[in-house]
């Protein structure tokens, strides 16, 4: 039987496909405020910016490919029994082939019902005010905004408990329920860290291997090592 690994991806490893990340040092994503963008008071206040701005995003995730890194997780599910949970709202781990993903932070690919969170759907192109559900209820990204719960982090608990392996790539740990969920791993389990500026983790009891390095040699120097234990 495989061992299961279990990969917390954060807008890092996103980056080098030339996505920006969601929240820059200067509190702005893409030049916007992101309590404009990514909350639903900003929703509330202002629809068509919030409409605009993902559409946006989404015409910018049609130009960027997969990265070294993407790809090397995937191609660990050849010896690894590999789960992605991710930070990230775009589908590059999915291009890349990996293929148990889940998405703390929803998807830029998918609207849903502003009346029925459940009422989920594929999309690609423009959203627009007038874009309806069946039932005549305006749609919204599938994106969970500031303020808004994590409806995946249930899961997401349940899959870093049985992990035999946990990585964390691309993230700085600072974005809460997600990062938490190093804490449910089993404490004698190995713990990779890869990011080029790490920080310390707090309150964790496992022995955390740091790989100082953007997400694509990170990744790469991840796999060597896995091949070692």
């Amino acid at each position: 039987m495989k061992k299961k690994l279990v990969v917390l991806t954060g807008a890092g490893i996103s980056a080098e496909s030339g996505i920006k990340t969601f929240r820059d040092s200067d509190g702005l994503w893409e030049g916007h405020d992101v309590m404009e963008v990514a909350t639903p008071e900003g929703w509330r206040k202002n629809q068509e910016l919030v409409l605009d701005f993902y559409n946006k995003r989404r015409q910018q995730l049609k130009e960027v490919e997969p990265n070294l890194g993407h790809k090397i997780l995937a191609e660990l599910e050849k010896d690894f029994d590999v789960y992605i949970i991710t930070q990230n709202v775009d589908d590059l781990h999915e291009r890349a082939g990996s293929t148990k993903v889940l998405h703390l932070h929803g998807e830029l690919l998918k609207v849903r019902s502003t009346q029925n969170r459940d009422l989920i759907l594929d999309w690609t192109e423009d959203l627009i005010t007038g874009d309806l559900d069946e039932n005549g209820y305006q749609l919204r990204p599938h994106i969970v905004w500031f303020g808004e719960d994590v409806p995946a982090l249930e899961e997401a608990i349940e899959i870093t408990e049985t992990a035999d392996y946990f990585a964390v790539i691309g993230t700085s740990l600072q974005v809460y329920p997600a990062a938490g969920l190093i804490s449910y791993t089993d404490y004698k389990i190995p713990v990779f860290y890869i990011d080029p500026k790490p920080i310390s983790i707090p309150n964790i009891r496992n022995k955390v291997e740091v790989i100082a390095k953007v997400a694509s040699e990170g990744v790469a120097e991840l796999r060597e090592r896995l091949k070692s234990i």
